[in-house]
């Protein structure tokens, strides 16, 4: 059973896996990549995260550590020079995998492990917070006025001429004062002549009291 055993055999002895990454991390440190299959690359990654932990401590005991796993002396001094300005603003992620395709004769995927440039390895943008589901409120929408209905020309047609110029004139005339309808006088004023029946009914004289007696 494999409990507790992190990693990938990678069909090899434990001997010769730790001399195989210990050389394949040597050559990253130095060409800053390297072409290999897709499985070792990712294996090696923990490998390269730990070196670059230990790059940007720089004491001492870290720089025994770091030459306990990479043999060369001048591939550790640029590592301990440089890792402090390259990765001194993240932590973790170090390096990139590339895919490249399926190798020729065994079909194996391949892949290209570089470590991050300067640009990449910047100050990170911070991420905006998203506010819960529940709590997004949208703002209310401001009121549509509804547009003016035009009259069709048959509408317009069947409308009474004066209902226009009698709305104007009722709003043309200040307020509190009423409409007075026009009385006798105004229609002589204006040349209409009253009935003479009604006028002569008016000035006839009422016959007195005594006549109507002696004719009983």
């Amino acid at each position: 059973m494999r409990h507790r055993k992190s990693g990938i055999k990678l069909n090899r002895t434990a001997s010769h896996r730790k001399a195989m990454f210990r050389n394949m991390v040597t050559s990253l440190f130095k060409h800053e990549r390297i072409q290999t299959t897709e499985v070792k690359a990712k294996a090696l990654r923990s490998w390269v995260d730990h070196l670059v932990t230990l790059a940007k401590r720089g004491d001492l005991h870290a720089r025994r550590q770091a030459l306990s796993i990479v043999r060369e002396k001048n591939v550790v001094h640029k590592l301990f020079e440089d890792a402090p300005k390259r990765f001194g603003s993240i932590s973790g992620g170090y390096t990139r995998i590339v895919k490249l395709g399926l190798r020729k004769g065994d079909a194996a995927p391949m892949s290209l492990l570089e470590l991050v440039t300067a640009e990449d390895a910047g100050p990170s943008k911070a991420k905006k917070k998203k506010p819960a589901k529940g709590k997004e409120r949208k703002p209310a929408a401001a009121p549509v006025p509804e547009p003016a209905q035009e009259q069709t020309p048959a509408e317009a047609a069947l409308e009474p001429e004066g209902a226009e110029t009698g709305a104007a004139s009722q709003e043309a005339a200040p307020e509190g004062e009423k409409e007075v309808e026009p009385g006798p006088e105004a229609a002589s004023a204006e040349g209409d002549e009253p009935d003479t029946e009604e006028i002569a009914a008016e000035k006839e004289p009422q016959a007195p009291a005594d006549e109507e007696k002696k004719e009983s």
